[in-house]
């Protein structure tokens, strides 16, 4: 892809002025655009050292309103952000719809400099590269424009541009010695982003190569890739808003391959339980056993992420509640997932879980989690059915990103029955403390059990995996399903710090 490249080409100074008083109200317009119809757009610049990434971020910039857009300059990873899965710094970084992000350098760094520099293994660099494709495709299946340029200059040149800067004291810091060594081993770290341009050169995420010797070439060129694939993504974004949307049908499991058939709830033994002796026997014990690995988990640097879904008044806070009693609070925290606000629906669904995730050593529980595109917004139709078909391959991107940064991902379905569950509504309204639980929402949505039902049987198979399973808890018996949830935490965390 690089050999071929035609690295002579040049602009002159009044051809270039010529074709850049077109190019830039051009785009100016088109981020208007862009902004009006809520599109999000990432730039990503990649290159050699010297290649140039800095000039034409300036050169790019001129034709936007500063008030739209945002650069990133993507440096080593902070002691903070080595904490989290690599990929966790770019999603919470990423443009609100109608803005722009600007990355210099960008999350191939892993795969380019970190690989050349070996600090990332073989198994780590095939993580990296599935991290990556799966980000650029969730994002663009989203809605968000991806623009990835990589500026092309050869040895030669690289060189002539490193003695310039070492020249003055001024710029001589721009120049690392990371740079001086890549330089050194030019040919080897070609090979390097070669590879990392075939296999990242999707049809959803395309590379678009730009030969970088003359600045005025490469700029006008970068110009008017931008201002193409902005142009497409508003033909496309306007025609889709024009034309009449058909009418979407959940389809029933009947209608999936027959491994979706079966119900995994309907199986559900139900009448399990816990005298309340038993209960505050094995209770004392198993918190515990929490409080220590809790310290463990820390001192060993290993992140955990529990997943709470279930029916309402299926007993999630209580299990979590005797879940985290003996657990240092500093080293947890507990998310209650509500409907997204305007921000975070301005956002990829997954953006807010991501913010959420916890560093190295700590604990973070999700009092309902992502899941909620597969159910509620599936059935409410707050999400269109393409968007919740894609969601379960996107949740398990996500969770393999965690797994393979050492997490210990656990997901636990709250299950009871429906008697059971009107039972629990009847106390909580008959209960002026608790009152404030139940809602005329709680209500309806027992009209649409079934629907859920459903809903959940098809979640739990497509998205339990070996390394973040789901755990269906027996909950009709309070202490029954309490206790299982503190056995199933400690006996996984007990394994992993075995293996650790």
């Amino acid at each position: 892809m690089l050999e071929k490249l035609d690295l002579t080409k040049r602009l002159g100074k009044a051809e270039y002025k010529k074709k850049m008083k077109k190019l830039e109200p051009k785009l100016g317009r088109l981020q208007r655009e862009c902004r009006e119809l809520g599109i999000p757009v990432i730039i990503a610049f990649e290159g050699y050292g010297a290649s140039g990434k800095g000039v034409q971020i300036g050169e790019l910039i001129r034709a936007l309103d500063p008030r739209g857009f945002e650069v990133y300059a993507v440096k080593n990873e902070t002691e903070e952000e080595k904490m989290y899965p690599f990929m966790w710094r770019f999603w919470t970084k990423l443009p609100a719809d109608g803005r722009i992000g600007i990355y210099d350098s960008s999350w191939y760094r892993r795969v380019l400099i970190d690989r050349f520099d070996k600090k990332v293994n073989k198994s780590g660099l095939s993580d990296a590269y599935r991290s990556i494709c799966s980000f650029e495709e969730q994002l663009t299946a989203g809605g968000m424009v991806m623009i990835k340029i990589f500026l092309a200059i050869d040895k030669k040149e690289q060189k002539k541009r490193f003695e310039r800067l070492l020249a003055s004291a001024e710029t001589a810091w721009r120049v690392s010695e990371g740079d001086l060594k890549r330089h050194k081993n030019f040919d080897k770290y070609e090979k390097l982003n070669e590879e990392m341009l075939t296999r990242t050169d999707t049809d959803y995420a395309p590379w678009n190569i730009v030969e970088a010797v003359d600045r005025r070439f490469a700029a006008v060129k970068v110009y008017e890739i931008v201002i193409q694939i902005l142009e497409e993504k508003l033909r496309e974004v306007k025609k889709q808003r024009k034309a009449p949307q058909e009418a979407e049908h959940m389809p029933s499991l009947s209608a999936q391959n027959d491994r979706l058939k079966e119900s995994i709830l309907s199986k559900t033994d139900l009448s399990r339980s816990y005298t309340k002796e038993e209960y505050k026997k094995k209770l004392g014990r198993l918190q515990k056993k929490m409080e220590k690995l809790h310290g463990e988990l820390y001192r060993r640097r290993i992140p955990v992420v529990l997943g709470f879904e279930g029916w309402d008044a299926g007993g999630k806070g209580g299990a979590i509640k005797r879940l985290t009693e003996r657990m240092d609070p500093r080293g947890y925290v507990v998310h209650p997932t509500a409907s997204p606000n305007d921000m975070e629906k301005a956002h990829h669904y997954l953006w807010r879980f991501w913010a959420d995730m916890p560093k190295a050593g700590h604990v973070t529980i999700f009092d309902r989690t992502w899941y909620g595109r597969v159910m509620v917004e599936r059935i409410e139709g707050f999400c269109t059915k393409q968007e919740w078909q894609r969601a379960y391959k996107e949740m398990n991107d996500m969770e393999k990103d965690l797994t393979d940064a050492g997490a210990i991902v656990l997901k636990f379905w709250m299950q009871i029955d429906k008697q059971e569950q009107a039972r629990r509504f009847q106390a909580r309204q008959e209960n002026p403390e608790k009152q404030w639980k139940i809602t005329d929402e709680d209500w309806r949505n027992r009209e649409k059990w079934d629907q859920y039902e459903e809903a959940v049987d098809e979640m739990l198979i497509r998205t339990s995996t070996p390394n973040a399973p789901w755990i269906v808890v027996e909950g009709n018996n309070k202490y029954y399903a309490r206790i299982k949830v503190l056995e199933t935490v400690v006996k996984t965390i007990e394994e992993r710090l075995g293996k650790a």
